[in-house]
């Protein structure tokens, strides 16, 4: 334990004088009963008091100082505080063929826009992480609770953020089994219960098979839900030459029935909602060193209310 003012805890010397003055007292009084020779007189004067008794409250008062001393000096101590594991990994396609316009205002736009609501929706506790992926996949905002950081995230997701053009899926899901893993020191062993959020417009054309990626969310037990975003006739304009991107929600839905995730081709908060419905709980620990003053202040207050019951119990006076 450590203290944040430890010359505080100097006050503790005269609640040490306080009870060395209190033994004193109780030893003159004792002199003075057996000097008091008329017994008679003594016990009119002086009624029968509880033995014993007549000394907790003074001791509750002593003790309940010296916890509000110690409570002073600010004590600081290593606390194992409970932190919510359940892991949620939201990765958004932001290859060119996202900016098809068949769905207003596009569809990488209505992507972030689903994301978004995704989110709000979310327990607070929950942790949430987001990846981008073209050709390439990559963690922009690492599992954590702070949704502001994560909602500068959506907002900074473009086409071309990666700096690789193309689909990757199977990139997209292997590189957030990998956020999972890394979100604390028991992550690797004892993983948490997570989902993957997979919104995107098309078949894989890049890096890793979704299906080997796929297989691998399966023994981490880690379900694949997949969103699709777009028409069979959407396009996109490059200098002045329309480009058709039809979407292609085989390999989604492929990758979400093999991981016993769900398929979407919609975004509705109802069908987002019910991703996260089933998620369930883990909670773990993490130590960090806290302020637990608090706790001799307490302590020190039930004292305190001890003292004065026992006084008003044992030596009130009634009129």
């Amino acid at each position: 334990m450590t203290w944040q003012s430890p010359l505080r805890l100097w006050l503790l010397l005269g609640v040490l004088a306080l009870v060395v003055a209190y033994l004193v007292l109780q030893r003159r009084r004792s002199r003075y009963a057996v000097r008091f020779t008329n017994l008679r007189l003594l016990d009119r004067v002086a009624p029968e008091r509880p033995a014993w008794r007549r000394h907790v409250p003074a001791g509750l008062f002593l003790a309940m100082l010296a916890l509000l001393v110690v409570g002073f000096a600010r004590p600081n101590a290593e606390v194992r505080v409970p932190r919510e594991r359940a892991t949620v990994m939201v990765a958004v396609d932001v290859s060119t063929s996202m900016l098809a316009t068949d769905v207003e205002p596009d569809r990488l736009a209505a992507a972030k826009q689903a994301a978004r609501r995704f989110v709000e929706g979310l327990p607070d506790e929950f942790n949430v992480g987001l990846v981008a992926f073209a050709g390439s996949a990559a963690v922009l905002v690492p599992p954590g609770t702070d949704r502001d950081a994560l909602d500068e995230g959506i907002g900074r997701l473009a086409e071309g953020i990666t700096g690789v053009q193309g689909t990757a899926i199977g990139e997209a899901i292997n590189t957030s089994l990998g956020a999972v893993k890394s979100l604390d020191s028991e992550a690797a062993k004892e993983p948490p219960p997570a989902r993957i959020i997979l919104l995107s417009d098309g078949a894989n054309t890049a890096g890793m098979d979704p299906m080997e990626a796929a297989a691998e969310a399966v023994t981490a037990e880690v379900p694949v839900h997949s969103i699709s975003f777009g028409t069979p006739s959407g396009f996109v304009d490059r200098g002045g030459r329309p480009i058709q991107v039809p979407v292609d929600g085989q390999t989604l839905r492929a990758v979400a029935e093999e991981t016993g995730g769900m398929f979407h081709e919609a975004s509705t908060t109802d069908e987002l909602r019910a991703v996260y419905d089933d998620i369930g709980s883990s909670v773990g620990y993490r130590t960090e060193r806290q302020d637990v003053s608090a706790r001799f202040i307490g302590l020190g207050l039930v004292f305190a209310m001890g003292a004065a019951a026992g006084s008003m119990r044992w030596f009130s006076r009634l009129p």
